[in-house]
């Protein structure tokens, strides 16, 4: 009774620990508990039906024992292909991570080279208008000191012709004055 009970236990504590962990290949553990069921199974037949049990019980050992190894193979490649998966997918996002900072730099220096010549041509502007600004304000003196110079000679026509005016009267005054004293005389 002693040894049903501790490997009742055992198979308790196996049961745990397999629903605990991931499904792999089965335990020894497992794989003795189940010899010994089908030991007492074919221990409590017949003898003369034992040859029909058996291979019952082989046949359904080897279906468990095959269930279990295509478990195994599967829950094996499943870990490989995860762990590969991931060593995959890091190496992935690493190329990926190192193209996009490539491309990045290459972005910078394409953006850096942009505002350069933005900057030369920004100058550029600025002295072409300030040229043209120049220009304007040249222009617009010429137009002033053009405008004074035509003022100028109309104040020079007028200027002339007072001077002749005054010129005239002058002389008039001095025949004015002589008629004046031969009249006084």
């Amino acid at each position: 009774m002693s040894s049903l009970y501790t490997r009742s236990k055992e198979y308790t504590r196996s049961r745990k620990a397999q629903s605990d962990s991931p499904p792999s290949s089965p335990s020894p553990i497992t794989k003795t508990l189940r010899h010994e069921r089908l030991s007492r199974l074919e221990a409590a037949t017949n003898p003369t039906t034992s040859d029909s049990y058996s291979d019952r019980a082989s046949s359904r050992s080897s279906a468990y024992t095959r269930r279990e190894n295509r478990l195994a193979a599967l829950s094996s490649r499943a870990e490989e292909e995860s762990n590969r998966d991931y060593k995959k997918l890091y190496e992935s996002a690493l190329t990926e991570n190192q193209k996009l900072k490539s491309k990045l730099q290459e972005a910078q220096l394409e953006l850096a080279d942009i505002k350069s010549k933005l900057e030369k041509a920004a100058q550029k502007q600025e002295k072409t208008s300030d040229r043209s600004s120049m220009l304007e304000m040249e222009k617009r003196e010429k137009r002033a000191l053009e405008r004074k110079l035509s003022e100028m000679e109309e104040e020079m026509k007028i200027l002339t012709e007072l001077k002749s005016d005054n010129q005239r009267l002058k002389d008039e005054n001095g025949a004015l004055i002589r008629v004046i004293s031969k009249l006084s005389k």
